[in-house]
């Protein structure tokens, strides 16, 4: 019996690691092989793990979330269900960015801590496998949003298939932090659960997720497991979305998704389901799903993103606007939409090679999911407006919490996102100080990278182990070339082309941008030093005239980095009373904002009003902080974009999106 056991588990591993991101033409090295060793996010980590993932597992315990997951295991009619029909996920979540951790830090004592959450949460599954505690709980009384039967309202709101894509996630990494199967197991025998029920066979139900996350997850668990039930189930839900009695925009399931060609409705589930179709396409070749993502895409990149690679600009069901509609005041942008935005761009990139994802994953990452978080890692936003009257500050936790637990296990992850490899060819894709070992094509090699990036554009990367031939590939980011997004919605008002250079081992190189990289091939050694070096002069960007908001408006980028103005910095300055000359000057200082980074001045007018009610003007000096680190240090106003001219200001008080505390999930 031990050794088929043990026969099963290394099958269950060998199957893991031989169809790691199966499908796809370039394959991400692997966040493990990678330890952030200084700079930004050594901080950022350090806190996600000391802080972040501490206070959600505390929260899931304060709030009810493991309780429930105990009365599930001991229904009663008489028990109160209380909260929203995803609380589940919390916990899967936050299991998930801890088991990241473990892989990198390991931890006996968190892990124990993981097995003892997990053998609450195996008593409450059912016998035929459904884990669903909004129901179980209470049978005869459940939660409002899930129905009396099984999977009756799943493509409203109930979330069972959302509670079990987050299931997956959690439990496949897991897994594969500890090689233990109690959280796979749990999670598999729920597929196997909604499989046996849903699908296009006699007698089975055709359902399509209210809330897309399962088709993603589901091939994370074919590719964990080889068991191609679970991909047949997620491209079931994908083909059959238009075509069930769910229809509408909210969910994108007012057409069939080949037929797609405009990113609508709720921004999160819009995100996850593009991530499904790329994962699906990519193992399966339906091209169809591909032309899809991509034009949806370049909707999205060219009229309904925001500078700082937020997304869904309304509160009325967290979604995405009209085409151009970027209000900054309203901009919902929620955390996890951010997040959801990260994960497609990669699977772009993996699929097409091109860095203009990436451009578009890093100025997210960097503006609009690090907005979310506290830079002590304990408190949060759900929505990011781009302008703020005041009254507007990071909580320590929601009622809905999707965006903290988000973070919880995302963050963990980012170092996942440095490198890729496609044959002989290494791309590096993102700056961040560490060293790591991996493979090009069959060569292992080590690198180490130094660099204080995204505050300085020095980039050092050496060859520490191997030996060879191969092509590194040098991500020069589009603002670095000259291009704030990978399409005509911004603009740097200078003209200018930005800059780079690159040198190896002292000497400068020559070479063309293909596809937005600067490529090397030679015969590489041991102690090889390639210095990329970005141009980081401060920028002036303006919007597309057809985005109303903006017209008449200026930002301040610098590097990867949106900035914006805030209250602390500029005591007795009004900022929505200001004007920059046409031509302003932007100044890096010595002084340095919250978290790291230069405070960067400009000169401004300030306007006010004489008795008699004629504009007057002062010069005066406004100090601007990078987006991701505003309130920080307590309330007050905040602003991205600032006028240049006079019927651009603001007529009385910006109205924002209010406390913070308003979800549609």
């Amino acid at each position: 019996m031990k050794i088929i056991k043990l026969f099963s588990t290394l099958m269950l591993a060998s199957v893991t690691a031989s169809a790691q991101n199966a499908g796809y033409p370039i394959t991400p090295v692997p966040f493990t092989a990678t330890h952030v060793s200084g700079g930004f996010w050594k901080q950022r980590l350090d806190a996600c793990r000391k802080v972040t993932v501490p206070l959600a597992f505390s929260k899931c315990e304060e709030s009810g979330r493991y309780a429930n997951f105990v009365k599930a295991a001991n229904p009663c009619d008489t028990f109160k269900v209380v909260g929203f029909p995803f609380d589940d996920t919390d916990v899967y979540k936050t299991i998930e960015g801890a088991s990241y951790m473990l892989q990198t830090y390991p931890d006996k004592r968190l892990e124990a801590y993981i097995d003892s959450v997990l053998s609450i949460v195996a008593k409450a599954q059912e016998p035929d496998g459904y884990l669903y505690t909004a129901r179980t709980m209470n049978p005869k009384h459940p939660n409002g949003a899930s129905g009396m039967k099984r999977w009756e309202k799943v493509e409203e709101l109930s979330h069972e298939f959302y509670n079990l894509g987050h299931m997956i996630e959690g439990a496949v990494a897991h897994y594969n932090a500890t090689e233990k199967r109690n959280f796979l197991d749990i999670a598999i025998r729920y597929a196997d659960c909604v499989c046996r029920a849903i699908g296009p066979g006699e007698g089975q139900l055709v359902r399509v997720p209210g809330h897309q996350i399962a088709e993603m997850a589901l091939v994370k668990l074919y590719l964990t497991t080889g068991n191609k039930k679970y991909l047949d189930e997620a491209k079931f839900f994908l083909d059959k979305r238009g075509y069930t009695s769910c229809r509408n925009t909210y969910n994108q399931s007012h057409k069939p998704v080949v037929e797609q060609d405009e990113a609508v409705g709720h921004a999160v589930r819009a995100t996850y389901m593009y991530s499904g179709m790329a994962d699906v396409a990519a193992i399966t070749g339906d091209t169809a799903y591909v032309h899809a993502v991509d034009r949806i895409w370049d909707n999205i990149v060219g009229k309904k993103l925001y500078l700082t690679g937020g997304i869904g600009a309304t509160s009325n069901g967290e979604a995405f606007g009209p085409n151009y509609y970027l209000p900054n005041a309203t901009a919902y942008c929620e955390t996890c939409a951010a997040i959801g935005n990260v994960y497609v761009n990669h699977r772009l990139f993996l699929l097409h090679g091109d860095a203009k994802y990436y451009d578009v994953l890093e100025r997210t990452l960097y503006n609009g999911v690090l907005s979310g978080i506290s830079l002590d890692g304990g408190r949060f936003f759900y929505p990011n407006p781009l302008e703020s009257a005041g009254g507007y500050e990071r909580q320590a936790w929601f009622g809905c919490a999707c965006c903290p637990s988000n973070l919880s296990r995302f963050l963990p992850s980012v170092p996942g996102y440095i490198y890729a490899t496609r044959g002989d060819s290494l791309y590096v894709n993102m700056f961040i100080e560490g060293n790591s070992d991996l493979k090009v094509g069959k060569r292992n090699i080590s690198l180490s990278q130094r660099t204080s990036y995204p505050f300085d554009g020095t980039i050092g990367i050496t060859l520490t182990k191997g030996s060879g031939r191969f092509a590194m590939k040098l991500r020069i980011p589009g603002w670095a070339r000259g291009q704030v997004v990978p399409s005509d919605l911004y603009r740097f008002v200078d003209g200018k082309a930005g800059g780079y250079t690159v040198k190896v081992n002292g000497k400068s190189v020559e070479g063309s941008i293909d596809k937005g990289y600067f490529t090397i091939s030679r015969n590489w050694k041991k102690g090889d030093v390639v210095e990329l070096q970005l141009d980081m002069t401060p920028r002036l960007v303006a919007a597309n005239e057809k985005v109303e908001a903006d017209r008449g408006m200026l930002a301040v980028e610098r590097g990867p980095l949106v900035y914006c103005a805030e209250w602390k910095d500029n005591p007795g300055t009004d900022l929505f009373s200001v004007l920059l000359p046409r031509k302003a000057e932007l100044t890096v200082t010595a002084d340095k904002a919250p978290g790291g980074g230069s405070i960067i001045e400009t000169g401004v007018q300030k306007v006010t009003y004489d008795s008699d009610g004629r504009m007057q003007t002062s010069d005066a000096t406004l100090r601007l902080i990078p987006y991701y680190s505003w309130a920080n240090r307590g309330d007050g106003k905040m602003t991205v974009w600032l006028p240049y001219e006079a019927g651009a200001m603001h007529i009385g008080p910006a109205l924002g999106v209010g406390s913070n505390e308003f979800f549609d999930k």
